[in-house]
């Protein structure tokens, strides 16, 4: 497979999409109800259980048919993401979703990604991907199952390839037995023996990786409505998982052949994490809160997709530039050219970025 650099990968998914290409995965004929009344669902369609319209990219109905629950997501037109990555999400969904399950199609592959929810029928022309509904809650708290099972599962796709961007709330669902992850508009292909990531050439963001991404994504805004005192406990967890998943990777891919760049690079994000678990845990939880709420922040400004969470992790980093700065400077966890900016630029710097995002809020739907 041909890895493309971020710019060739954005030019080449708006190429694809301007085609008349379809890309279909599994037969329509397994759908629960015809396609064309797929097409045409509406909430007051006898099918119709339950109506999500919280997402960015894309709608999703509960349908009840031949006597299961299925999920049926149907593209948004347009796309509430006012950036390419959002514009071209359903055509990466669909994508990703005939990969994955062609890989579980291959010989011992049916094992393969046990929290990745399974594909009946997708067709990115019909804008529409059919799924089995997962009875499940969003994970609003973290315990050691939930963790060692999003770190399984962002392992495994790693290795096969796959970087996934996005382990927002809205993308993952626990069943009480498995998390699982049921979106892939974010989900990009990547080099994991030569490249960090499927940001600009593979190695120019080295701060985004697999933690980095839950964390930032879900996790610490998670701990934006819990006690901090439950913070620091929940954290250490996270970092335990963290540590163990990011070994175990290294073995792995020095196994396969990585270059020692990579090697190097996912070395040292874990032995950092191994010191700050035997020493300055707080320290760490301020370095990669930081870094984790200003990335979100970034994102939602840039999709122009702020939230009232937005809002919050703003807040956080006001609080804490006014706080801890000594401390984020110390421990190296200014980034970006903050780490030349007074605190004083710091808070008004931050100050009008929560300006900004009170002004680009998007109201959706439970």
């Amino acid at each position: 497979m041909t890895f493309l650099i971020e710019s060739e990968r954005r030019q080449s998914q708006l190429d694809f999409q301007a085609s008349a290409t379809e890309i279909e995965v599994g037969d329509c004929r397994d759908c629960p109800l015809p396609l064309s009344e797929l097409l045409a669902l509406h909430p007051g369609h006898p099918a119709v259980r339950e109506v999500h319209e919280g997402g960015l990219t894309a709608v999703v109905y509960k349908v009840h048919a031949l006597g299961r629950d299925w999920a049926v997501k149907r593209a948004r037109t347009p796309c509430l993401v006012q950036n390419v990555d959002g514009q071209t999400s359903f055509l990466n969904e669909v994508q990703r979703r005939a990969e994955i399950t062609a890989l579980r199609a291959e010989p011992g592959g049916a094992g393969r990604f046990p929290g990745i929810v399974g594909t009946v029928y997708a067709s990115l022309r019909h804008g529409v991907a059919v799924s089995p509904w997962i009875s499940g809650t969003t994970v609003n708290t973290w315990d050691a199952r939930r963790f060692q099972q999003v770190f399984e599962t962002g392992r495994e796709l790693l290795r096969a390839g796959f970087f996934e961007w996005d382990f927002s709330p809205g993308n993952l669902l626990d069943d009480g037995r498995q998390v699982w992850l049921f979106d892939f508009g974010y989900m990009y292909r990547f080099d994991p023996l030569r490249h960090f990531n499927s940001g600009g050439d593979g190695t120019t963001a080295p701060l985004c990786h697999l933690a980095e991404r839950i964390e930032s994504r879900h996790v610490f805004g998670t701990w934006l409505d819990q006690d901090p005192a439950e913070v620091l406990v929940s954290f250490r967890l996270a970092k335990s998982v963290a540590l163990a998943t990011y070994r175990q990777l290294h073995a792995e891919l020095q196994a396969d052949g990585a270059t020692a760049q990579v090697l190097g690079w996912l070395a040292g994000i874990a032995d950092g994490w191994e010191r700050a678990l035997a020493g300055d845990l707080h320290g760490l939880y301020l370095r990669e809160g930081w870094r984790s709420h200003v990335m979100d922040l970034e994102d939602d400004l840039h999709g122009r997709t702020c939230t009232p969470k937005t809002l919050q992790r703003v807040d956080w980093l006001l609080d804490t530039v006014r706080t801890h700065h000594d401390a984020l400077l110390a421990q190296g966890g200014l980034f970006d050219g903050d780490e030349t900016r007074t605190r004083d630029s710091l808070i008004a710097r931050y100050a009008a970025k929560r300006r900004e995002a009170e002004g680009l809020q998007v109201r959706l739907a439970a």
